[in-house]
């Protein structure tokens, strides 16, 4: 796993050596897909972990009220992200982890890659509660599901990118406002695995989402209205567009399928020195690379354009390199290393991973249906509490502490075993 922060903000500036690959032209379609097979599927046996973290934040005692982003930059001091306050040396938390922001001022901490759950638990716990004391002083607090459940979206920062997402979202309905400016999601990082069996984790990866949504789903109430949807917050994400939300499918070369679909995906966004960042309809990465239609009138795109189209995937499991699980909600504060642990624990071992795909098979791709009902659809209920079993079973493979292990076991048991007996 790479240390590099998964949120990409701004156009990557370059420096050094490092501009040499960067500022490289890509000669021709098979380059391109080279290239992201080569970095975003990267090998090795599974030792890191990491999380990213996402939440709204309040005025205490008010929490309706517009979030006043003066007074989330005088709280976060010297940690305030430049998409925020362009000044500001954004000091990354004292545990290491960056801090950024999300269109509607979220919070995201993003942790190093560490190795193994009890360091990663010791870092971010105080990084989180250290970043909880700075908003307390200014009367701020962090919320505590995936949705703003007080709020509607509104968006705070002035970036070209989220100018130019938003208006590119918009005909689409409110999915893409209400998922760039009031959800917040609990994303857990892990290695891709060795070179042997990275498919089958790819694939326990996803195939474990769709219970695993339904069981940690808290995003039922937006803008203080019952959706009727146990997780409102994957269901705008999904309703931005598809070809940056879909699913991959099992492929026996994940690499080689991905790469050839980030070739076929539109640009969304299009970096440019002043002027908008609106992208031409229609217009692929590959179509790009290639000089076809409005490409003609475009430079030629570089490995620096192509690491920013990565960006700009909003699938359930995207890979960075290592792979980035994004279906879960945000946690509660407290709650964060629950689902973590519970992921990490079904993909440490190669038997666990095969047994994941086996009971999450019947449930397979039904991310819709999960965010809708969430664990009163019956088929998906039943998935997840086999998965979480089985998970619970595996926990002492993470080395976590056997206090910590009985507690996160009985939380996620509960929370299965009350969602059947209410139903």
């Amino acid at each position: 796993m790479t240390a590099r922060s998964n949120t990409v903000h701004d156009y990557p500036e370059k420096s050094g050596s490092a501009s040499n690959l960067t500022a490289k032209v890509l000669s021709d379609r098979a380059a391109g897909e080279a290239y992201v097979a080569s970095v975003c599927f990267k090998h090795g046996p599974p030792k890191l972990v990491g999380v990213e973290l996402e939440y709204t934040v309040h005025h205490r005692g008010d929490p309706a009220r517009p979030l006043d982003p003066d007074v989330l930059a005088t709280a976060l001091g010297p940690h305030t992200p430049r998409t925020l306050r362009p000044e500001s040396p954004a000091s990354p938390l004292p545990g290491g982890s960056p801090l950024s922001l999300e269109p509607g001022c979220q919070v995201e901490i993003s942790s190093p890659p560490l190795a193994g759950l009890r360091e990663l638990d010791a870092v971010v716990s105080a990084d989180l509660r250290h970043l909880r004391s700075l908003l307390a002083r200014q009367d701020l607090e962090l919320g505590e599901t995936g949705i703003d459940a007080h709020r509607p979206p509104r968006r705070v920062l002035s970036t070209p990118r989220y100018a130019a997402m938003e208006r590119r979202f918009a005909p689409l309905g409110t999915g893409g406002i209400t998922m760039m400016c009031s959800t917040a999601g609990l994303q857990i990082c892990v290695d891709t695995g060795e070179s042997t069996g990275f498919a089958a984790r790819w694939a326990a990866a996803h195939a474990m989402g769709p219970p695993l949504l339904a069981a940690f789903a808290n995003s039922r109430v937006h803008a203080g209205r019952d959706t009727g949807h146990a997780s409102a917050r994957w269901l705008a994400v999904l309703e931005t567009e598809p070809v940056r939300t879909r699913s991959a499918a099992a492929d026996p070369d994940p690499a080689a399928a991905w790469a050839e679909r980030m070739m076929d995906t539109p640009l969304m966004v299009l970096p440019r020195e002043n002027r908008p960042w609106d992208a031409p309809e229609g217009l692929t990465f590959g179509d790009w690379i290639e000089g076809a239609g409005a490409a003609a009138v475009l430079r030629r795109p570089t490995v620096a354009d192509l690491d920013y189209h990565l960006t700009t995937m909003f699938t359930p499991v995207r890979p960075q390199g290592y792979l980035e699980l994004r279906y879960l909600d945000a946690q509660p504060p407290g709650g964060w290393l629950h689902p973590v642990a519970l992921v990490t624990a079904l993909l440490t071992r190669p038997s666990t991973v095969d047994k994941v795909r086996e009971l999450c098979a019947p449930v397979e791709g039904r991310w819709a249906e999960a965010a809708r009902a969430g664990l009163a659809d019956a088929e998906i209920a039943a998935a997840a509490r086999a998965v979480v079993e089985l998970g619970c079973a595996e926990l002492g493979v993470t080395g976590l502490h056997p206090d910590t292990i009985t507690e996160i076991g009985e939380n996620v048991l509960a929370r299965v075993d009350g969602a059947r007996r209410a139903s």
